[in-house]
């Protein structure tokens, strides 16, 4: 079997797959298309995949629907290509679970880089030791190694893989304050485009799963002007 990275590459329109695949296989990676949501949902049923690149505009079933469907069973990395000034869908694909967005039209090594980025953050780090280390804050735990949150309460709470990196961020720079710009570098490893909102959303959402109230948040603090700052004790063992 193959141990190329695998990517499902979701579009409608025949000359941006055969393009995008062209451009990918060429860099290294296998890559599978389909044309509608159906077809999508048949291959990831069907196959192995290491991140999937799904258009928004299509005709049927959407990509923001499909990209739903995807996160309520699994953590597959997805990067929206969105129409050039869509706004919405970008912050709506960022809210239900996308872990990028690149507007159309786009160019490949831009894709490229997004998406080495993504699995580049998604591999173990061979090179570091294998710690047992966990992050302790307020009665949570986060295991880096197996990228788990467990609750005070004891239940594994799910991240999406942008909101695991965002709570990694954190929890190494306790009481700093982070600028979104700085947690776009971390996380994403890449500058922010003018009106980017992917780290306000992707915090938004983790602020729901680990904020007693996130409307009024204590742990992940706006500070005006400047960024967040994550406010919590954090120790390690």
């Amino acid at each position: 079997m193959s141990s190329l990275p695998h990517l499902l590459v979701v579009d409608d329109d025949r000359e941006i797959r055969d393009l995008v695949k062209r451009f990918l296989t060429k860099h290294g990676f296998r890559v599978t298309l389909a044309e509608d949501a159906i077809s999508c949902m048949a291959a990831i049923e069907a196959g192995k995949f290491d991140l999937v690149v799904l258009d928004v505009m299509m005709p049927g079933e959407d990509g923001l629907s499909v990209c739903r469907r995807i996160r309520a069973t699994s953590e597959l990395p997805v990067i929206m290509l969105t129409a050039m000034g869509e706004e919405t869908d970008r912050i709506i694909g960022l809210e239900i679970g996308a872990d990028d967005y690149l507007p159309k039209p786009f160019n490949p090594r831009e894709l490229l880089a997004r998406i080495k980025a993504i699995l580049r953050r998604a591999e173990p780090k061979h090179d570091a030791p294998v710690t047992d280390t966990h992050f302790h804050f307020e009665g949570w735990q986060l295991d880096p190694r197996s990228r788990a949150l467990t609750s005070p309460g004891g239940q594994d709470v799910e991240l999406t893989s942008g909101e695991f990196d965002l709570l990694i961020a954190f929890v190494e720079r306790p009481n700093r304050v982070l600028s979104r710009d700085q947690l776009l570098d971390i996380t994403k490893g890449r500058e922010a485009m003018p009106f980017d909102r992917s780290i306000d959303v992707q915090l938004s959402r983790l602020r729901r799963k680990i904020e007693e109230d996130h409307k009024l948040p204590r742990t992940i603090k706006t500070i005006r002007g400047g960024g967040y700052m994550f406010t919590a004790e954090v120790t390690r063992a």
